[in-house]
C-alpha cells in the first residue's frame, strides 16, 4: 500500500545552511551583488575582482566578468586564470564551484549547485559541487546541474542542460545534453 504524503513547504528550514558565512556577511554580499555585479551598468573589472576576493573567492589572473552577473556566495567560488564570464551568468553556488583556466561561460548560462529533495516533505536542499575543468566552454543559456564535472575542453552548446559529467574534448547539446562529436582544436 502506498501512503501519499504531502509536501509541507512551511517546514523548510534554511537556518542551518551556510552557518560558516554568518548572517551579516550574507546580507552584505547580497547588497554588493545587487549594486555592483547584477547591475548592467557597472563595468569596472578591478572593483569586481577586489570585492570577490574580499568576500572569499579565489581568483586567478585575467578574469573578465561582464555586467549583470549574479553570484550567490563568493566564498564558495574558485576561478582559475583567463576566465570569461558573460553577461547575465548566474552562479547559483549553494555548494562549491571550481572553474579551471581558460574557461568561457557565455551569456545567460546557469551554474546550478542546488536543488530541492522532492522525496522529503520539508523540501530540503540537495546540493552538490560543480567543476569546470580547463578549456571548458558553457554556451549561452546553458545549464550545468548539481554534481556535474565538465572535463577538460568539453563544450556545452547553447541552451543545453548538463545533468551528468561531460567527457573531455567532446561537444554536448540538448536537454539532457548528449555527446555530439569530438572537439578538435587547431592553431
Amino acid at each position: 500500500m502506498c501512503i501519499r504524503m504531502k509536501t509541507k513547504l512551511n517546514s523548510f528550514d534554511s537556518s542551518t545552511f551556510d552557518k560558516k558565512a554568518g548572517k551579516i556577511k550574507i546580507v552584505l554580499w547580497l547588497i554588493v551583488n545587487a549594486v555592483i555585479f547584477r547591475n548592467p551598468l557597472v563595468l569596472i573589472q578591478g572593483i569586481k575582482k577586489w570585492l570577490l576576493r574580499l568576500f572569499g573567492a579565489q581568483l586567478g589572473k585575467g578574469l573578465v566578468i561582464k555586467p549583470g552577473v549574479n553570484i550567490k556566495f563568493p566564498w564558495k567560488l574558485k576561478i582559475g586564470d583567463h576566465v570569461w564570464i558573460g553577461e547575465n551568468v548566474w552562479i547559483d553556488n549553494l555548494d562549491e564551484v571550481a572553474i579551471g583556466d581558460h574557461v568561457c561561460i557565455s551569456q545567460g548560462a546557469l551554474l546550478l549547485t542546488g536543488n530541492h529533495d522532492y522525496t522529503k516533505t520539508s523540501f530540503d536542499y540537495r546540493n552538490a559541487p560543480i567543476e569546470l575543468k580547463d578549456g571548458v566552454w558553457v554556451g549561452a543559456k546553458a545549464v550545468v546541474c548539481p554534481g556535474v564535472t565538465c572535463k577538460s575542453h568539453a563544450i556545452l552548446t547553447v541552451s543545453s542542460v548538463a545533468t551528468s559529467d561531460l567527457e573531455e574534448y567532446y561537444i554536448y547539446q540538448g536537454n539532457p545534453a548528449y555527446k555530439v562529436r569530438k572537439r578538435i582544436l587547431r592553431d
